[in-house]
């Protein structure tokens, strides 16, 4: 097992440090405008909540392409990545310009039609506008972030990643505080520096992959590669809808949570965001395990060795249990500390450290269902995770949550405990859903 363990972190850790980077574009964002008002914390909470669905969708939709390229490399297939990769971009390309147009004509109805407080909606208009074509860049990025590590070439999508933070931070400063004789934009600015960024990394991780030399074995056929193939587009369509449609129903019911956190003020809702921020960094990490295993498990499969197979997985799997541990003991012990690095008004931090503290309980059963589903996705086991998902979520979780929130007056800690009982009954089912795949 410590060799499992070994192999899948070095191939995992570039990953883990380029979802950190890119979940921190967010970070920078929320603590930058959360300097100068909490209103202005709520608005960005509020629209990133509404974007969270359709830029999941998307995301979940790319997380087809890692296993599918690596599966073609243990089948031997060296011309068919590319193949995979040039498909993906045509799939996600018009799946985000009709999300991105479709939210462009429906934004007066959603920014005045959630039970916002009317300051939050002033301050969320044209953020939202920003953050939507935003969605397109980084989705057509990750299409090949996901092609690179797929190909076992995790380093350099990761320093993309990482050189994003520094330029976004320092658009977000002039743009957001009108630095250097730029306008003082405020929440707007952030918007801005997020999309310019975002079409950067686009632009630069093709400039990398036609130009490495890494890549180039792959792209022998990268002409014959450019006519589409109907196949290759179902086969992305097969694994990649049913793993969108999980990742969306996840992040759709934190999303609905953030939604309903408004109901109960922009303070609880920017606490709300506070917590959600944090668990969502220590989520990446968890990410990255399961895209790891996702690979490993794939091109094990794709070489017909199913003794390794559950190698990997048992061992994706204790390494979750591990990590879930020892983020739960960060995060209480950070509960008081970590909240004041976004807002430092006492209201607001009273009720972020107590959801701190229930972040801190769900890490163990966050970290494992992310495995889970990282690991039957290099399975190609669709249809049954995205129920479990369904059911854990939406049927289970999220009743639970307003239940407790609205009608036994728990506030916002209801709608986390609601997470926590989700989170634990998914884990649960996908362990034993990879356990009777492993076997079969």
């Amino acid at each position: 097992m410590r060799k499992e363990i070994k192999e899948t972190l070095y191939l995992g850790w570039p990953i883990i440090l380029g979802n950190l980077s890119q979940m921190f574009l967010g970070v920078i964002d929320t603590a930058m405008v959360g300097a100068i008002h909490s209103s202005q914390l709520a608005a960005a909470s509020f629209v990133n909540n509404l974007l969270t669905i359709p830029l999941v969708l998307g995301f979940g939709l790319t997380m087809a392409i890692s296993p599918l390229v690596a599966h073609s490399i243990g089948n031997g297939l060296m011309n068919k990545p590319i193949v995979i990769a040039i498909n993906g971009l045509f799939v996600a390309f018009f799946m985000m310009i009709f999300l991105a147009v479709g939210i462009e004509y429906s934004q007066h109805f959603l920014l005045n039609n959630m039970g916002q407080d009317k300051i939050v909606v002033e301050l969320s208009d044209n953020y939202l506008r920003w953050m939507t074509w935003s969605m397109l860049p980084m989705i057509l990025f990750m299409v090949l972030k996901q092609f690179s590590d797929g190909l076992g070439e995790t380093k350099w999508p990761m320093y993309l990643s990482l050189a994003s933070l520094p330029v976004n931070g320092f658009l977000n400063y002039l743009f957001i505080f009108g630095k250097f004789g730029f306008p003082r934009m405020e929440l707007e600015g952030a918007g801005l520096a997020t999309f310019i960024s975002r079409f950067l990394l686009f632009i630069v991780i093709i400039i990398l992959i036609i130009y490495k030399s890494a890549y180039k074995p792959y792209l022998q056929d990268v002409r014959h590669a450019f006519s589409l193939k109907i196949f290759g587009i179902k086969e992305i369509l097969r694994v990649g809808i049913p793993s969108a449609v999980q990742y969306g129903m996840e992040a759709g019911a934190f999303a609905v949570s953030g939604v309903m956190s408004g109901w109960l003020g922009y303070v609880q809702q920017a606490a709300h965001q506070i917590a959600l921020n944090m668990a969502a960094i220590t989520y990446m990490v968890s990410l990255g395990i399961s895209s790891a295993g996702s690979i490993r498990v794939a091109n094990a499969r794709g070489q017909g060795n199913i003794e390794q197979v559950r190698k990997i997985g048992y061992s994706n799997f204790s390494m979750a249990v591990v990590y879930g541990v020892i983020c739960a003991v960060i995060l209480f012990i950070g509960r008081s500390g970590l909240p004041k690095l976004f807002n430092d008004e006492m209201e607001v931090l009273k009720y972020a450290t107590g959801l701190m503290i229930l972040a801190g309980v769900f890490q163990i059963s966050d970290s494992t269902q992310a495995v889970g589903i990282g690991l039957l996705r290099g399975l190609q086991d669709m249809k049954i995770p995205t129920l479990i998902v369904l059911v854990a979520y939406w049927i289970v979780g999220l009743p639970v949550g307003y239940f407790l929130a609205f009608n036994l007056k728990w506030e916002v800690y209801g709608l986390w405990v609601g997470f926590i009982v989700a989170l634990s009954a998914s884990a649960l089912l996908l362990f034993f859903r990879f356990k009777y795949k492993a076997n079969q």
